[in-house]
């Protein structure tokens, strides 16, 4: 019995050692995250996603991480499998088109096309008969791998993100855990073809939206629990500075009504053990080796946030045990009402707009 006890327990050390010598698939670097301050003040836990109505997509469709509604009020919904989903008032889903990568960010240009920030396809034009057009997929000679979300000027030009140069869309756990910095934000304009990098060195370049008079852009930065405002008219225009810093949660997609409201998506709030784990790259090569089921993984929780043009806080809505509303992932306003979009969740949700 005692040798037979002996040999499991050598089995066993044997496998952790194996476990902690293979190579890692991150080279991460230390970080210490601010210490987060939790839901607190304006980010108090309450109830104000507890109305929202769910939009149930069909049989296997799932993961309608952005929403975009045209002119005739059809809704559209990009999915897991690379279809975007839309929606008739009278609740009939058809399918779109399908890119056959991952639609993430979308939005509708001046003239009825639909712009879409395809993780694994880069940005997309889709014409009103679902034909697709690639507009670009790198800049600077450097490639998109995970071409996340974008927003519209009126003059045309498309500002849009690559959440991470070296990670795809299914690994963004790593890049989160690595902390170097692999997101851009970028502008593509139409009328000559060229895209340009306007930042880099971002950490998980995410959400962007476009402020009314359209003197910034805002480019969520998920890594690092903050916003980033690119100035593009003025003193200021070409630098950078924080918009919003130290966020309760993961900010993802963030939004613009164009009348002084930005909306932020946050699919979940900040994790105790990812903040511990920040400091130690060697804790963070061990969990980046782990199967994904056992990697950090989100809190099932709905959060929205809104803030104005100077970056105070106007309102935080909670559907604190995550039913109906969880994983949100993107917040778009359409008239009196708001649209969830989720990485994960298999709907979409609306609600009336709960601020002026």
């Amino acid at each position: 019995m005692k040798k037979t006890l002996l040999g499991i327990v050598a089995l066993i050390l044997v496998g952790i050692v194996i476990f902690v010598l293979i190579p890692a698939p991150i080279d991460p670097v230390a970080y210490n995250p601010p210490a987060s301050k939790g839901f607190v003040d304006g980010y108090a836990q309450n109830d104000g996603l507890a109305d929202a109505e769910v939009i149930s997509l069909g049989e296997g469709m799932y993961g309608p991480e952005d929403v975009a509604v045209d002119e005739s009020g059809r809704i559209y919904g990009g999915l897991h499998d690379g279809r975007i989903v839309r929606i008739l008032p009278d609740g009939t889903q058809e399918v779109f088109a399908d890119t056959k990568g991952r639609p993430l960010g979308l939005h509708f240009d001046q003239t009825g096309n639909l712009i879409v920030a395809d993780s694994w396809k880069g940005l997309l034009s889709i014409d009103p008969a679902g034909e697709i057009t690639v507009l670009t997929t790198e800049a600077d000679g450097l490639p998109f791998a995970f071409t996340d979300d974008l927003d519209i000027a009126s003059d045309g030009k498309i500002y849009f993100s690559d959440a991470s140069s070296k990670y795809t869309q299914p690994d963004y756990v790593l890049d989160l855990l690595e902390a170097r910095g692999h997101g851009r934000l970028l502008v593509f304009d139409p009328a000559t073809g060229e895209t340009k990098s306007l930042l880099d060195n971002l950490y998980f370049a995410n959400g962007i939206a476009l402020s009314k008079n359209e003197d910034f852009v805002l480019v969520n930065e998920t890594g690092r629990y903050r916003i980033t405002r690119y100035w593009l008219k003025g003193e200021k225009a070409g630098s950078s500075d924080i918009f919003v810093d130290n966020l309760p949660g993961f900010p993802d997609g963030v939004s613009s009504n164009r009348n002084g409201v930005f909306w932020v998506a946050m699919p979940t709030p900040r994790s105790a053990d990812v903040d511990n784990a920040h400091p130690s790259p060697f804790t963070k090569k061990l969990l980046s080796k782990l199967p994904k089921f056992m990697q950090p993984a989100a809190i099932k929780y709905g959060l929205v946030l809104a803030f104005d043009e100077e970056g105070n806080l106007l309102g935080s809505y909670h559907d604190t045990d995550g039913n109906p509303t969880y994983m949100v992932t993107s917040v778009e306003q359409v008239g009196d009402q708001i649209y969830l979009g989720s990485l994960e969740a298999p709907q979409i949700v609306r609600l009336n707009k709960p601020i002026d």
